[in-house]
């Protein structure tokens, strides 16, 4: 956006401009950390008075900053400096209102120029702020290219804030934790319990769960707890919840993720329904706008056509199940054309072709596609690339488990991504996180398991 200002000679009484700005939440979580100003009234999702309802109250001098946008960029423009402010506050603006922020020259002093300025809500009008404002007009031409400014991403994750807010309605899941025997593990499951999303069945040593549950301080009287002797066992004895219809998740804690999947993969006592076992990571990656599925980065290790069919499948039906009506699936690959010497560039064209045929249902697929052109719409359109999926995939499909661990853990030490794991091709969900995860990440797993087993189940919401 090119910025241009107006010098004093050329300004004239009665010149005006305004702009119209929506205010997010996001404004107000950057306008408190850069201002220091962390007062609860502002910040969305806090009671800031009490009342039982959070506020998201726009601070005043927010709407003042709004006018003192419009006289930097626009009228006179760039290159002032504000001498003086002399404003009243009238009524408050909330995040998600759209500000129409306008200042009028009322006076001509010798290079000092004199503005009217207002604020209203630009719904209904509503007078948010007015008043006068004196600046020293620019004493160069200038002319701004303003799209060089460095870009700021907020890292909340609102995409799971949203999930919880879905799960916490529903049903309780009856979850079968399996082995939390450590503060995080134990953790997670007893915030998914306060949450109402989980109601935990605790299957593990007991002695060492009770010295998690002290170290937390927490108490679990009225949570049933399984002791076993052995992780295996506590694994074995989770799939046997299952089987008894005393368990409709089941959930990973301080165990190893070969030992916990080696029960559910019997063939007689195990958990399988039909299609391969595959991980899926829902991941909330702050700055994009919706969540982001990545699999499989954590069971099938390089898997076959077959085994990429059930991949893709499973990949659709958990994005319907958070609310992703026709998931766009990119099939990843070092390149977006079919190369016969990149086998995964021949897989993906086959997957994408199965799901024009019918073979794959219930979303969009398209592949081969290179990471920048399956989530860049300047880099789909660059390289000529045209189709429902390209520069938009919602879930990205990886050549094996190397590409697909990288890209998540990429994504959540660089990106600053919270991820929720799923294992899909179960009987029941499977909440499967690294054991190095947070209690946060924990909690979405949860709530993700909850949503898909509502929708899978058919229970009235």
């Amino acid at each position: 956006m090119i910025l241009e200002n107006k010098l004093f000679d050329a300004l004239k009484l009665g010149d005006s401009a305004s702009a119209i700005r929506l205010c997010t939440a996001d404004d107000l979580f950057i306008f408190a950390s850069a201002t220091g100003n962390h007062n609860p009234l502002h910040l969305p999702g806090l009671d800031g008075d009490g009342d039982g309802q959070a506020e998201a109250m726009v601070p005043s001098a927010f709407a003042a900053s709004l006018v003192a946008a419009i006289l930097g960029t626009q009228l006179p423009g760039p290159g002032i400096v504000t001498l003086a402010q002399n404003y009243d506050f009238h009524a408050r603006a909330f995040a998600g209102e759209e500000l129409l922020t306008t200042v009028t020259v009322t006076g001509l002093d010798q290079g000092t120029v004199t503005l009217s300025a207002r604020v209203e809500r630009e719904t209904d009008r509503k007078l948010i702020l007015s008043g006068s404002v004196r600046v020293q007009a620019p004493t160069r031409h200038y002319r701004v290219d303003s799209s060089t400014l460095p870009g700021l991403t907020v890292r909340r994750h609102r995409h799971f804030d949203a999930l919880l807010q879905l799960a916490e309605p529903l049903p309780s899941l009856r979850t079968a934790v399996i082995c939390p025997e450590n503060a995080t593990a134990l953790g997670g499951a007893l915030l998914a319990l306060r949450h109402t999303i989980i109601t935990p069945i605790l299957v593990g040593n007991t002695a060492r769960i009770e010295v998690a549950a002290a170290e937390l301080g927490a108490d679990l009287t009225g949570i049933e707890i399984i002791d076993t002797a052995t992780a295996q066992e506590a694994a074995a004895r989770a799939v046997a919840l299952v089987h008894e219809a005393r368990a409709d998740a089941v959930m990973k804690g301080n165990i190893h993720t070969e030992d916990m999947l080696r029960p559910m993969v019997d063939r007689e006592k195990g958990l399988r329904i039909g299609r391969r076992l595959t991980h899926i990571f829902v991941m909330d990656v702050p700055g994009v706008d919706y969540p982001l599925l990545v699999t499989d980065a954590a069971i099938n290790i390089a898997p076959d056509l077959e085994t990429k069919v059930d991949i893709v499948q499973n990949a659709i039906d958990l994005a319907i199940s958070i609310g992703i009506i026709s998931p766009r699936v990119g099939v990843l690959s070092a390149v977006e054309t079919v190369n016969p010497a990149i086998p995964s560039s021949i897989d993906a064209a086959l997957l994408s072709k199965m799901a024009e045929r019918g073979q794959i249902t219930g979303g969009f697929v398209d592949g081969p596609l290179a990471m920048d052109n399956a989530v860049s719409m300047a880099a789909a359109h660059i390289k000529g690339i045209r189709s429902e999926v390209a520069g938009r995939a919602e879930v990205l499909v990886v050549p094996g488990i190397d590409a697909g661990n990288m890209l998540a853990k990429q994504l959540a030490y660089i990106s600053h991504a919270e991820a929720a794991g799923l294992v899909m091709g179960a009987k029941v969900p499977v909440i499967l996180n690294s054991r190095s995860d947070s209690s946060m990440a924990r909690l979405a797993s949860c709530a993700v398991a909850a949503v898909h087993h509502n929708r899978m189940k058919g229970t009235p919401k």
